[in-house]
C-alpha cells in the first residue's frame, strides 16, 4: 500500500524548492517531512530525492510524483459527484504570453470554473513540460507535442511572434545602417534565462546571439519596455494589436516571423472537470490562435 502522506510530503518539497518551506504548507516539522521521504525510500530501498538546492528528484521521484497527480484527479472526481459545490485546485503550467492574451477567457468559459482554484505556475514554452514530468501540475501548455509518460495531448493553435520596438528606437539604433547587422547590438528584450526567442529570431536572419539584454520577467511589462523604446523583443502579435494599428510599435523585419506551437497535456486519469476545462481551452484557441 502506497504511502500517500509521504508522496505529499515529496511534492511540497519539489513544488517550494526546500524542506522548510514544505513544512509550512503541510504545516508538519521539517524533521517530519524528512523522516516520511526516508521512510519512503526506506521501504522502496531505492532514494527518490537528490539533497541539492533546490532538491531534486530521481527518476523513481518522477514516477511517484506522476502517479500522485493523476490519483488526484481521480480523487477529484469522486468528490465532485458527492459534492456539487466542491471546491477544485487546479495547478496548470503555462507561458506568461498564454496568460496575457487567450487564456484567461478560456478558463472562465469552463462550466466548473467559479468553483475551481487556479495556481498557474509560469514557465517558458520551451520548457514547462518539465513541470508535468515531475508530477508538479495536473495540466501544461507548452511547444512539445511528445507527451510524457501517462499523459496525453492535444493541439492548441500557434502564437505568432514578431520582432517589435518603438520607431524612435528603431531611428536610433539602426540609423543609416543596411540590412540587419544593427539588432546584434541593439538592446534586447529577454523574459528569462528559459526564453530563446530572441536567439531564434537572429539567428533566422543569420546573426549571432544579442549583444546587449535586458532582462524583463513580466509579459506585460516587456511590451511597456518596448513602448518605452528600451529594447526590441519577440512578442506575439495578438497582444499588441492597438499598438501596431496606432504605429507605437513596428515590426522591424515584416518577412520574418517566429511561429510558436501550443500543446495541452494532461494525464490519462484526467477528471470529468479537467476535461470541461481542456476542452474549453482549445475551443478558445481555435478562436485566438492561428492553426497548427
Amino acid at each position: 500500500m502506497m504511502d500517500y502522506r509521504a508522496l505529499e510530503a515529496l511534492s511540497a518539497v519539489i513544488e517550494h524548492a526546500g524542506f522548510e518551506k514544505a513544512a509550512q504548507v503541510l504545516n508538519i516539522s521539517q524533521s517530519a517531512v524528512s523522516q516520511r521521504i526516508r521512510q519512503l525510500e526506506f521501504k522502496l530501498g531505492q532514494p527518490v530525492l537528490l539533497r541539492t538546492s533546490p532538491p531534486r528528484l530521481t527518476e523513481l521521484g518522477r514516477q511517484l510524483s506522476n502517479h500522485l497527480q493523476q490519483v488526484k484527479q481521480l480523487e477529484q472526481g469522486l468528490r465532485v459527484s458527492d459534492e456539487p459545490t466542491a471546491e477544485l485546485n487546479i495547478r496548470l503550467a503555462v507561458n506568461a504570453d498564454s496568460i496575457d492574451t487567450w487564456l484567461a477567457p478560456a478558463l472562465a468559459a469552463c462550466r466548473d470554473s467559479q468553483r475551481m482554484n487556479f495556481d498557474l505556475v509560469i514557465e517558458d514554452q520551451r520548457v514547462g513540460l518539465k513541470r508535468m514530468k515531475n508530477g508538479e501540475v495536473m495540466a501544461c501548455i507548452c511547444e512539445s507535442a511528445q507527451p510524457v509518460n501517462g499523459g496525453l495531448v492535444q493541439k492548441l493553435g500557434t502564437l505568432r511572434y514578431m520582432a517589435l520596438a518603438s520607431p524612435e528606437f528603431i531611428a536610433r539604433y539602426r540609423g543609416k545602417t543596411q540590412g540587419h547587422q544593427w539588432l546584434q547590438q541593439a538592446p534586447c528584450l529577454r523574459f528569462s534565462g528559459d526564453d530563446q526567442l530572441q536567439h531564434q529570431f537572429l539567428q533566422a536572419l543569420q546573426l549571432d546571439a544579442p549583444g546587449r539584454i535586458q532582462r524583463v520577467p513580466s509579459s506585460g511589462g516587456f511590451v511597456q519596455m518596448a513602448l518605452a523604446g528600451l529594447g526590441f523583443g519577440m512578442i506575439p502579435e495578438i497582444q499588441v494589436k492597438h499598438h501596431l494599428a496606432a504605429g507605437e510599435l513596428i515590426n522591424v523585419t515584416p518577412d520574418t516571423v517566429l511561429d510558436v506551437p501550443l500543446y495541452w497535456h494532461y494525464w490519462q486519469t484526467e477528471s470529468d472537470s479537467m476535461a470541461q476545462l481542456r476542452h474549453a481551452s482549445a475551443q478558445q484557441a481555435a478562436r485566438a490562435l492561428l492553426p497548427l
